[in-house]
């Protein structure tokens, strides 16, 4: 794992943001064994093959987990952004579906 990423995670101000991008950078990297992660446009992403799998984007209320090559991909409506790229904003207190999440990205990142 980069350090760079740990410590911006590590870093965030909220303990609860901190926790859960924690669990999300774990879920990504269990579910893409060979991703690469950094720092890119003040943010962590996850790189499959060189392409955009994945990017972890806290803002002061939420965490958006955004899922990169996602066309095609059937989402929740707890969902948002273009057909390209969904992303599911987290809030403290929101017990996001992991399972899920790591089905969606397995998905999008299997023709990367």
């Amino acid at each position: 794992m980069n350090q760079e990423v740990s410590s911006f995670i590590e870093n965030l101000n909220q303990p609860w943001q901190v926790e859960l991008c924690g669990k999300l950078r774990q879920m990504v990297h269990e579910t893409i064994p060979d991703v690469e992660e950094r720092i890119q446009y003040k943010k962590p992403h996850f790189l499959k093959n060189g392409h955009y799998a994945a990017v972890i984007s806290p803002s002061k209320d939420a965490i958006a987990f955004m899922i990169m090559n996602a066309t095609g991909l059937e989402v929740p409506k707890s969902f948002e952004g273009p057909a390209e790229r969904k992303w599911l904003k987290i809030r403290e207190g929101d017990t996001p579906d992991y399972d899920l999440l790591a089905r969606l990205l397995a998905q999008a990142s299997g023709t990367l």
